[in-house]
Formats: C-alpha cells, structure tokens, sequence
C-alpha cells in the first residue's frame, strides 16, 4: 500500500495489499466520490471567467466600453456574423441541461448538474482550446412535467450569444425531440454529448476492436443494452457507418427492440426507437440470453451495477468478444469480470480502467472543429469523421487489447480531429467560412496550447492552488473504510 500521489498515477497500489480487485474496484469509485466534493469546496467550482484583452491604462475602458464599443454594436447590427469576429462568441459554447439524468443519478434537480456542466466547460478550455459557459435550466412546466418545448424555446432565444451549444443530461424521451428540433431550427450546431458524442467515440473503440479480432463492421453481430440516447444514436453511427442493421440487436427495460413492438409504435415521442425497431432484429431475438450466444460486441450503457451484465451472458459469445460495459459511475460489469468470462477487449467509461471510451476525447475537438468553420450545425457525417480521426490516430500510433482509443493526455488528437471535423462540414455544406486541413490544424493547436499554457502559469504562480494532501488521505481513508 502505497501513499497516494498528488497526480492519483499510483491509485490502484495505494489500497491494502489483501484488497481483492471486487474490493478495488469498489473503493476507487468511492474515493473518486469523496475527493470529488472535497475538491469541488475547496475551489468552490472549476472554472471562472478571466480577461482575454488587456489592461493598459484605464483609458481603454473607453475602447473596451462606452463609448468606443458602439461601433461595435452597430456593425454587428448591420452584420451578425461580424459577431463572431468582434466578440467571443466564435469560441464560445453554451452548456445547457435539466438535470433530469445526470451520470447514473436520474434527476438531480436543475443546480444538481452543475458539477457536470462546470465538468465538462473545463474539458473544453483544457483539451480543445474552447470556451464555455454551465446553463443549468428548470425544464418544468406548469404541470409539474419536464417540458421539452421549454428547452427548445431557452435555446433559441440564447443562440445569437454563442457559437454553438452542447446539450447534456437531458431524460428521454424528451432529449430525441430537443435535439432534432434544434439542430434544424438554430443558426449554429447544437450537439448533444450524451448521444452523438458518445456514439462517436464509442463507434471509434468499436472499429479498432473489431480490427484486433479481426472482423468488419459489416459482418458484425453487435448487441447493445439500453436503448435511451446513447445507444440509439451509437446505433444510428455504426449503420451509416457501414453495419448491417439486420444484425444488431438493442434491449430497453422491456425487451428487445423489433417490428412487433407496439409500445412503442403507439407513444411517437420514442420516434427514433421506433425508427430502430423496423431496421434492427431481422429475427426476432426477444431474449438477452439468446442475443448474447454468439455475438460479436456487446455495447452496454444501461443499469449502473457490476451485476447488470452477467458473466454467463459473455462466456456465451463469439471468439474475441468485444465488451463495452460503459455505465457511469460504475459499469455494468467490471473489466477483470468481464475478462474472467472470456471477453478479449473491454472498455467502460472510466478513465481508471483501460480502454476509456468516453466522450471526453471527442466533444473537444468537435465542438473545436465546428467553431473553427463556423458551422450551421454538426452532421452524422461530422461525428463519423471524428470516430474514424480518433481510430486512425490510434491506429496509426499502435493498438493492442489494453488500448484501442487515444486518452486525453494525447494532446495532439484534438487539434486534428478538429481539422477533420472542420473539412467533413465543408464537404456537408453547412460550414460559413472555408479553410484548409492545415489553417484548421494550426488554429486548433494554438488555441489549446494557449489553455494549456493558461492553466500552468495560473497553477504556476499560485492562482490556481494545489489540494493539500491530507485532503486526498482523508478521501482514500473514507474509501476504504466504507469497503
């Protein structure tokens, strides 16, 4: 056992030596948990607000204020998408949620997500050179309900103030009708996280696994459990992509997804399910068991539990099963579990396990990607690009079973998934101002190298002050305590 490190890089030799990988597994979740809101009192949230222009004299509040700022007003006035150029909305993203599922939460009242939302503003600023802005709303109505219509309207009237808006945490089925609405209602994308970018980066694990089985998209027998915004929309990406929508098969709390599913036929707020259950099954599975005998890839975000998944369910399936057990906080079944039972590449969405497929790779540098262009809106084509940007860079730097997506510490995958991101809006026509691979590449990297260079010069010079240690000895010892 080990005395925990201020980077966290010796986490798993820090527990007791007669720890079983069961009592690891459970104690790192719930030192994450007890650091988490130790960390967040203490800097009291994660991001601020700092000038980006300089204080020269106090005479230049004249020019960045009244009365030299009219000149402004008025050009953007006569010119709206001057705005991008003479305020910071070109860089500028709205995080916006009801924090009606939040993680593996549910409902956590509007300011529950904030802890999200400031989460994710701080991976923009840090991986993708973005600013943001956490926008946690009441979707409730009069009645009492979560208003999808609300969200619609609170991000309309927003729009002309960004460059683009991220959607997070939003229950289904509302989230389906939010999104489709927006991104064909609004002047600039709106991207929502929990369903496109997870399916990007999930498609992205999904094709370097398949190329260490050695076994094509198209051939595939992938089953996915949980049917909310994730896994249709990963479903969606992987049969534009090229997969054989006879072959997949997707499981809701009631079943399997087919053509005899009148519930959900009959409720057209599940419109996209529904759009699944006529493409999906050709035959009809309507057990799990049966599903699993034989499949290739297993894509699960569902039940947050290590018991969700059965280890029978993946003794059960192809030779070199793909397993992505990615509920959060906990996934569905433990890596060393799913191993156990035979799988041959597993991936969850944690970062303290191998193999992190999460979206934090990838809204970074396609949201980066969309500004750079400054796009109408993010295409399925876009999100695609982005999955195989991320695979190919993978790829092209070695992929093994461990280590099948780049992770956030490679700094160069942002910049160019947002130069890939940035071409493929070009192709799609939706992109106002065109530039080259390379202009999107250079422009991209600066930006993230001026956060990264930020934040350590703040951290640097004390503006940023660093967790005492007793703070995470005091974290790891409730942990295990509690185990």
């Amino acid at each position: 056992m080990e005395k925990i490190k201020t980077d966290l890089s010796n986490l798993d030799k820090a527990f007791p030596d007669d720890f079983s990988q069961d009592q690891i597994a459970k104690a790192k979740t719930l030192f994450l948990k007890e650091l988490s809101v130790s960390v967040h009192k203490f800097y009291q949230g994660k991001i601020q607000t700092v000038p980006k222009a300089g204080v020269f004299g106090f005479n230049w509040f004249n020019v960045y204020y009244t009365p030299g700022v009219s000149k402004v007003s008025t050009d953007i006035r006569d010119d709206n998408d001057a705005s991008f150029d003479l305020s910071n909305r070109g860089n500028l993203v709205a995080v916006v949620s009801d924090s009606t599922r939040v993680l593996g939460d549910g409902d956590c009242t509007p300011p529950g997500g904030l802890g999200v939302m400031e989460g994710k503003a701080f991976l923009m600023k840090y991986l993708g050179g973005v600013d943001a802005v956490p926008l946690c709303i009441d979707s409730r109505g009069k009645n009492g309900k979560n208003d999808p219509d609300r969200i619609i309207d609170f991000v309309k009237m927003l729009q002309h103030s960004f460059g683009a808006v991220n959607l997070e945490d939003i229950s289904q089925p509302n989230c389906f009708k939010v999104l489709d609405v927006l991104r064909e209602e609004c002047e600039i994308p709106v991207w929502h996280d929990d369903a496109q970018g997870t399916a990007s980066v999930t498609l992205a694990g999904l094709i370097n696994a398949l190329k260490l089985a050695g076994k094509k998209l198209g051939d595939a027998r992938i089953v996915l459990l949980g049917a909310g915004a994730s896994n249709t929309t990963i479903a969606r990406l992987i049969i534009t992509d090229g997969g054989d929508p006879g072959k997949i098969i997707i499981f809701d709390s009631k079943g399997s997804l087919h053509k005899g599913r009148a519930d959900i036929e009959a409720d057209n707020r599940y419109y996209r399910k529904w759009e699944l259950c006529k493409s999906t099954n050709k035959d009809q599975i309507l057990t799990i068991e049966e599903a699993m005998k034989g499949a290739d890839a297993l894509i699960a975000l569902s039940t947050p539990g290590p018991d969700t998944v059965k280890k029978e369910w993946i003794a059960s399936m192809a030779d070199k099963a793909i397993v992505f057990s990615c509920a959060n906080p906990v996934p569905e079944i433990y890596p060393y579990a799913a191993k156990e039972a035979g799988a041959f590449i597993v991936a969850t969405g944690r970062g303290d396990f191998p193999n992190q497929v999460n979206n934090s790779i990838g809204f970074p540098g396609i949201l980066k990607g969309a500004l750079l262009i400054r796009a109408r809106k993010i295409t399925d084509n876009m999100a695609i690009a982005a999955a195989h940007s991320l695979a190919d860079y993978a790829e092209k730097r070695g992929i093994d079973p461990e280590n099948i997506v780049p992770t956030m510490d490679e700094a160069d995958v942002f910049p160019i998934e947002a130069a890939d991101v940035a071409v493929q809006a070009i192709k799609d026509g939706v992109a106002r101002v065109q530039i080259s691979w390379q202009e999107a590449y250079n422009k991209a990297k600066a930006d993230i190298e001026y956060s990264r260079n930020l934040t350590k010069s703040l951290t640097d010079n004390g503006f940023i002050r660093t967790p005492e240690e007793s703070m995470l000895q005091d974290a790891l010892d409730k942990a295990i305590r509690q185990v």
